[in-house]
């Protein structure tokens, strides 16, 4: 079997790397190709991620090409994971929302609109080739953010072979399972929403129903992602909640905690992935990969140490280190894994996916892409039918859910009308004279990528 990752370049792709190579046996993958068109990140990310597939499953052929076509002659599966701008293009997205005092925050600020306008054009490209040259019923993981506007537009674009991922509910089910002693798989969770904007109604351990516990659980608040939120607005909204909805929920203190912060998220990423690459590429990866590990994990720690702590005032506090040989987590590589894990099986088994709604959640159209806890056999994912779900929650994935819309349409038309219709909407912009105002910055931002819309 072939598995590729086009943007094999990026800081990640060891984590990637590490994720496959542990399970290539077990899934019959025989062939990974890691591509990028950034040739000095691949020669250094990628040849990291070499270097650790190697280490872990030595049978397994791995290669390295800026060749598109190449990489997908006959994949079985692709993951997509790109950057189209890279870091200083989300520094400007962020910065052009804040400056008119809005979030701006990449997948789902206002910046995600504009994050979605370089990445369609070259996304769809990657699809074409995927439909000329991979497998027949090969499947697309798209990891791209932000995945909601993303997964809707390339689905609404005909791409039906294409699946939306992301690692922050299964992540969160693993942090249960820490909190609670359990092994890996114990946690399962129901839930409902769009990509960033989900809500768990069950976590069960081991089949128990734990989900009202963990609400009243004073150390779930301090050891896991419900550390964004107070205990009364989970009881409130009877559930768990995606950490990204901690922007919606306490909007104002978000977007303070940023302009009081010396430097915005995308502007720390930026700075320490400039500095990690400028000193990664003095070593020889091939030759000296343990000091170009030890670069690595420095600067990687930092980033994620500071995950989320400039928008919540919240910083974690556990040491972060990467060991090649310790048992994976998964990651959203992990996530496309376990679909494929599933779809060789003779059995079908549930996991959480960006899928069509279908007739799932009452109130949405069967085109609109949900995050869903779906299951999943060879022949593709379902969702879970969702029954009662609090209108309040619901009010505010369907408000979301019309601003994707809108926004695949601005973006498969090249509309600005379209784009100013969606920002309106969108409940951390919520003004028409601030979304003209935006589209019209991202408008003249991208025109290198898109051409300028009209």
């Amino acid at each position: 079997m072939k598995l590729t990752v086009i943007g094999g370049g990026g800081v990640r792709s060891m984590f990637l790397a590490k994720s496959i190579a542990q399970k290539a046996e077990e899934l019959k993958i025989d062939n990974l190709v890691f591509m990028d068109n950034n040739l000095k990140k691949l020669n250094i990310y990628g040849k990291m991620a070499k270097k650790v597939a190697n280490l872990l499953c030595p049978a397994l052929k791995f290669d390295l090409t800026a060749d598109a076509k190449e990489a997908v002659e006959n994949a079985d599966y692709v993951i997509t994971t790109i950057r189209v701008g890279g870091d200083d293009m989300r520094v400007r997205d962020e910065r052009i929302a804040l400056d008119l005092g809005i979030l701006g925050q990449e997948t789902t600020g206002a910046a995600g609109l504009s994050f979605a306008m370089r990445s369609i054009s070259a996304l769809a490209e990657y699809c074409e080739l995927i439909k000329k040259y991979a497998k027949p019923g090969c499947k697309v993981f798209n990891f791209t953010n932000p995945a909601g506007v993303v997964s809707q537009t390339l689905r609404d674009m005909g791409y039906d072979f294409t699946y939306g991922i992301c690692d922050a509910p299964s992540g969160m089910l693993r942090t249960f399972e820490k909190l609670y002693n359990a092994e890996e798989g114990s946690a399962k969770g129901e839930i409902y929403g769009l990509n960033h904007l989900s809500y768990f109604k069950s976590v069960t351990m081991n089949g128990r129903e734990i989900l009202p516990e963990l609400i009243e659980n004073e150390k779930a608040y301090t050891d896991t992602d419900m550390r964004y939120f107070e205990k009364d607005l989970l009881k409130s909204r009877n559930a768990i909640l995606n950490e990204y909805l901690y922007y919606f929920y306490y909007r104002e203190e978000a977007v303070q905690n940023i302009l009081n912060a010396t430097q915005t998220r995308g502007e720390q990423i930026c700075k320490i992935n400039k500095k990690m690459t400028a000193e990664l590429e003095k070593i020889d990866i091939d030759s000296n990969f343990e000091e170009a590990l030890k670069i690595f994990e420095h600067w990687y720690g930092e980033r994620e140490n500071n995950y989320m702590a400039s928008e919540t005032g919240v910083k974690r506090t556990q040491p972060w280190h990467f060991d090649i040989y310790e048992k994976d987590e998964g990651g959203y590589a992990g996530v496309a894994l376990n679909f494929i894990k599933i779809a060789q099986s003779e059995k079908s088994d549930s996991m959480i996916l960006c899928v069509p709604n279908g007739n799932a959640i009452n109130g949405l159209l069967p085109t609109d892409i949900v995050e869903i806890t779906c299951d999943i056999n060879k022949n593709g994912a379902v969702p879970h039918r969702m029954e009662d779900i609090d209108e309040q929650n619901l009010e505010l994935i369907r408000r979301v859910k019309i601003y994707e819309r809108l926004s695949s349409e601005a973006i498969r038309k090249n509309s600005i009308q379209k784009a100013v219709e969606a920002l309106t909407l969108h409940p951390l912009v919520n003004s028409y004279s601030l979304a003209k105002k935006l589209v019209e910055s991202y408008n003249e931002l991208n025109k290198e990528y898109t051409g300028g819309w009209h």
